[in-house]
């Protein structure tokens, strides 16, 4: 735990809550204290997404769905303000309109609700990714020369859109290096893994591995440098560009 994780923690262990709403702050090993028997809406039960019951019970109840994403949303906001470590759950709770008793009653701490946050979303790559798995390198091939974006990727760079604003945060300077890492592996590496012919999928051999590394490290690059643009490109055109980057050889022309 880094030395800013530590003070936010004695903060909000030693730190009178600012408003009654917030006094239902949990304890280690403690059962979480009880609701109030009249709870305000923006207090509702806030449950993680990262299991599909969870999830399910999120889409049935309204008041789940509007809790979470109000603190998504603060969660978003402060770690582009502040970076990760720069605020408290108290913080979190307040920028969001939720007491800490019900954050509490659900997540162990800042670091779990954004566990929670980093599944949903590499979750949600895997089911676009699992549509490249038949992928056939003369099919890409095909689509790069007629300039036609393989709508597999255009799917991606949709969704990557949607998340857009989490992972700007997320691979900026304030946001989480570790998730930078998920996403290579989960979209980049899976990527390029799909693309080698059959008998190199599995080969463990150094050249195989260093290719993998070398296309996943360019394509991360890609996408951080996309978002961190503002997204400007549509996602056909990302595709476009991707498939291009794909083909080039060494001394054509990089124009499209």
């Amino acid at each position: 735990m880094t030395a800013s994780n530590t003070a936010t923690k004695a903060h909000e262990a030693h730190a009178a809550p600012a408003a009654p709403e917030c006094d239902q702050v949990a304890t280690p090993g403690a059962a979480a204290a009880p609701a109030p028997a009249a709870m305000p809406a923006a207090s509702a039960v806030v449950a993680p997404a990262a299991t599909p019951a969870t999830t399910a019970a999120a889409e049935r109840d309204p008041r789940i769905a509007r809790s979470r994403a109000a603190l998504r949303e603060a969660f978003i906001t402060l770690v582009e303000e502040r970076g990760i470590d720069g605020f408290s759950v108290g913080d979190l709770c307040t920028s969001a309109g939720l007491n800490r008793g019900t954050f509490y009653n659900h997540f162990r701490d800042k670091e779990s609700l954004l566990a929670s946050f980093e599944d949903e979303v590499i979750e949600g790559l895997g089911g676009v990714l699992a549509k490249f798995q038949n992928i056939k390198l003369r099919e890409l091939a095909a689509c790069s020369l007629t300039h036609r974006p393989l709508p597999m990727l255009v799917e991606l760079y949709d969704y990557l859109r949607e998340e857009g604003p989490f992972l700007h945060a997320m691979l900026g300077p304030g946001g989480d290096a570790r998730f930078g890492m998920r996403l290579r592996e989960a979209v980049c590496g899976r990527f390029v893994r799909s693309l080698l012919h059959e008998r190199y999928q599995n080969d463990p051999s150094a050249f195989t591995r260093y290719y993998i590394s070398f296309y996943s490290g360019a394509y991360l690059g890609v996408i951080s440098e996309w978002i961190d643009s503002g997204m400007t490109e549509t996602s056909e055109e990302m595709a476009l560009i991707s498939m291009r980057l794909l083909f080039i050889k060494p001394g054509e022309s990089i124009k499209m």
